[in-house]
């Protein structure tokens, strides 16, 4: 048995409409894969498939020109209608519209108790599997000439209208324990589980892996945070992370012969009218999930949580690690004096508000900011929050200044975007943390 931890630091944020324990399934008229969306890779990958091709799922359609055996693949079979790009022709999307039964690349099953390690990373590159496996630092994709000293999965996931992972999970855990059989073969050290304090479900029933339980507010579901606790990286060292339905995508790789992207996403939000779970494929178009179930129209999709997740159009399509669609309304009504006078209930840390003293509240939110940037000063609201022995203000400004070895010492190479994203919601000058975060990684990684 693991550690159990309890964090005292943290703050959750209710907001309605929480998903229910109800799934549906849906199969979406198109899919996605956004090479964007797997941080580390050259601006330009090379692409292998043209506008007009035919695909199986676990078909190759692009690869890093910097790691050309690493191949990232279709999750569904069709055509390939659309190759969409953003600036300096950087590849955005690659969309495919899906067959109406979907056609599986047949693949060899491989026995991995008795498959070296050489194997199974070739196996996974070759294959679609490695674009799960994310390394720290730099919250990249990991590199396959690395040994990670551990691997470090989150079993649970704190932050708004979060999906339940413990019902996630319900129905995968073969495949999870297939999955968690291949990541032992990747490190010498171990595959740490964090679970929730209060439990995890049968996730929690998984063998071979250091399992530790948590206990405390958001973000104690972060892996970072998890990470800090657990086995701190230091300078020098790698380690790997992934998420729960992607180790079971990884076990049936290899189980069952095929790159099957299955998986759960929830749709929540206050202006939802039935919150609940869809079984989809990796990178599904949105549409369908919203389609009729809506109360308000004048709302922004957003793939992932509302702290760190991404804006999406109405006919866009999920993020490769989006398990949550977050729906909320758009908050563009100006606020006369919104600072001064008593107006809506809303989420804050703030006691400036009186619903600071309903913390079990569920919160009816939109996207007002509720103020304006201005010079950061010193308050002390981002240690009040974030459950990691850091100083996130002095890093930021650390990061703005380009001063590297302040930046090493003041420890960036434990943190992510989603490890300060709460931070930023705290923050009373309203300041891209995350952005900002985001340019020092890079530039620490271009300095390495």
């Amino acid at each position: 048995m693991g550690k159990n931890v309890k964090l005292k630091k943290g703050y959750n944020i209710n907001i309605l409409g929480t998903p229910q324990k109800k799934t549906e399934k849906i199969h979406t008229r198109t899919y996605a894969v956004k090479p964007i969306d797997y941080l580390g890779l050259s601006p330009i990958p090379k692409l292998l498939v043209q506008v007009g091709d035919e695909v199986k799922a676990g078909d190759p359609l692009f690869y890093d020109k910097l790691q050309p055996d690493m191949l990232f693949c279709a999750p569904v079979s069709g055509e390939v209608v659309e190759v969409r790009r953003g600036e300096k022709r950087a590849i955005t999307e690659i969309v495919i519209l899906a067959d109406k039964q979907i056609q599986f690349k047949s693949l060899e099953k491989i026995r991995i108790s008795s498959t070296s390690r050489e194997e199974i990373v070739k196996h996974l590159l070759q294959n679609g599997g490695w674009a799960f496996l994310r390394q720290r630092p730099y919250n990249v994709v990991a590199d396959p000439k690395d040994k990670p000293k551990a691997i470090f999965i989150s079993g649970f996931d704190t932050a708004p209208l979060a999906p339940d992972m413990s019902y996630v999970m319900e129905g995968q855990m073969g495949a999870f324990q297939a999955g968690l059989e291949v990541l032992k073969k990747l490190t010498d050290g171990k595959v740490h589980l964090s679970l929730p304090g209060s439990g995890g479900g049968k996730i929690g029933d998984a063998k071979g892996v250091e399992i530790h339980k948590f206990s405390g507010k958001h973000p104690a579901g972060n892996v970072g945070v998890q990470i800090h606790h657990i086995d701190p990286i230091n300078k020098g060292e790698v380690a790997w992370t992934i998420d729960p339905q992607n180790v079971a995508v990884i076990g049936r790789l290899f189980d069952e012969g095929r790159f099957d992207t299955t998986r759960l996403v929830a749709l929540a939000g206050p202006v939802v009218k039935e919150p609940r779970y869809f079984q989809t494929y990796l990178g599904a178009n949105i549409e369908g999930f919203a389609a009729n179930n809506l109360d308000n129209d004048h709302v922004r999709f957003i793939g992932g949580n509302v702290l760190s997740g991404k804006k999406i159009d109405i006919k866009g399509h999920l993020g490769a690690f989006d398990n949550l669609l977050s729906v909320i309304e758009e908050g563009d009504r100006y606020e006369l004096f919104g600072w001064l006078v008593p107006n809506y209930p809303r989420p804050s840390a703030s006691r400036s508000f009186l619903s600071a003293l309903s913390s079990k509240k569920q919160f009816n939110v939109n996207t007002n900011s509720h103020g304006e940037h201005r010079a950061m000063v010193l308050t002390g609201q981002y240690e009040r929050v974030l459950p990691m022995d850091l100083y996130p203000m002095q890093l930021i400004k650390a990061i703005m200044a380009r001063d590297f070895e302040l930046i090493e010492g003041l420890g960036i190479y434990e943190v992510v975007e989603e490890d300060l994203a709460l931070c930023e919601f705290v923050c009373p000058s309203k300041t891209d943390m995350q952005d900002i975060l985001r340019e020092g990684l890079d530039y620490m990684r271009e300095q390495a």
